[in-house]
């Protein structure tokens, strides 16, 4: 019996002419933090952002969980995400997903594709990401099998039933299973798995779509040390050729990882910089790390 792929898994978008028109007004601000780098093939990153947020507001029976917030994201960058329970970490990830709609604000992948206009399919085939706290494996398939579900193909009946790997698919696949070191247990069951070893086959299934943009929510929340060592380094590796967003409350994480620092309180940005600045900050130690 053949798995029904989610929304995060399809690919191959059909996007409405007024999402791709260049000649949309893309905001002011987006090369604020521009990196001087270039995204992958098919997004136009000009400026050297992947990700531009602009006052974007949310609210929810009148309580505002994202107040007017900007962010912005560059191309192959580490941005860690922080702040308190409520802080809005993740409205905010839900905005990018396209799963919540800002009342307010743009908000705009590269130079000229509007989050705000597409669909969550859509969003999800252009090139974002998304890993949630708790790992969303097919259990009962190997670990093969869930790589293989999650490539870049035709997802239609007719053309799963005609299926055959490709030499280069299979190259891939064997590139990714290096990546995140589960080679040895390609043919285990992935309910089968340890809790480290589903975070680290979902962050595969996610790599097998070759994204541009990684939304990692909590990667190492139930991990154990030496699987926290292993996420730090994988991310490290997969910054420059993808640009991640981490959500996380680890500090030592953090801390190990980022390169530039986001604090979120009451829906906006409190503060940013190196994790050095947000840790020296008044108003983050008073709301957020503690005296």
């Amino acid at each position: 019996m053949r798995v029904t792929p989610t929304a995060e898994f399809m690919l191959e978008p059909v996007l409405e002419p007024s999402v791709l028109d260049p000649n949309k007004d893309a905001g002011s601000s987006r090369d604020a933090i521009g990196l001087g780098q270039r995204a992958g093939k098919g997004l136009d990153t000009r400026h050297g952002t992947i990700l531009t947020l602009e006052d974007i507001s949310v609210s929810f029976d009148g309580f505002r969980a994202l107040n007017n917030l900007n962010l912005y994201i560059g191309v192959g960058e580490l941005r860690c995400i922080i702040g308190p329970n409520g802080a809005g970490k993740t409205t905010l990830m839900d905005v990018i997903t396209g799963k919540t709609r800002p009342s307010h604000g743009k908000a705009w992948f590269g130079e000229t594709l509007d989050l705000t206009l597409m669909s969550e399919v859509q969003i999800a085939q252009a090139g974002i990401g998304r890993k949630f706290q708790k790992p969303t494996v097919f259990e009962a398939l190997s670990v093969f099998e869930n790589l293989e579900l999650a490539q870049k193909t035709d997802k239609s009946v007719w053309a799963s039933l005609r299926a055959r790997l490709s030499g280069e698919q299979q190259d891939r696949i064997a590139e990714v299973l290096e990546t995140i070191r589960l080679t040895t247990s390609v043919n285990r069951p992935a309910g089968l798995l340890s809790h480290g070893q589903k975070q680290f086959l979902e962050i595969g299934m996610l790599l097998m779509q070759d994204p541009q943009l990684l939304l990692l929510d909590e990667p190492v929340a139930g991990m154990t040390d030496a699987e926290t060592e292993f996420t730090a380094e994988l991310f490290k590796r997969l910054a420059g050729k993808h640009s991640l967003m981490v959500v996380e409350h680890d500090m030592g994480f953090v801390g190990s990882i980022a390169d530039h620092v986001t604090v979120l309180h009451q829906g906006s940005v409190l503060a940013e910089g190196s994790l050095e600045q947000v840790q020296e900050n008044e108003r983050v130690i008073e709301v957020y790390l503690g005296r």
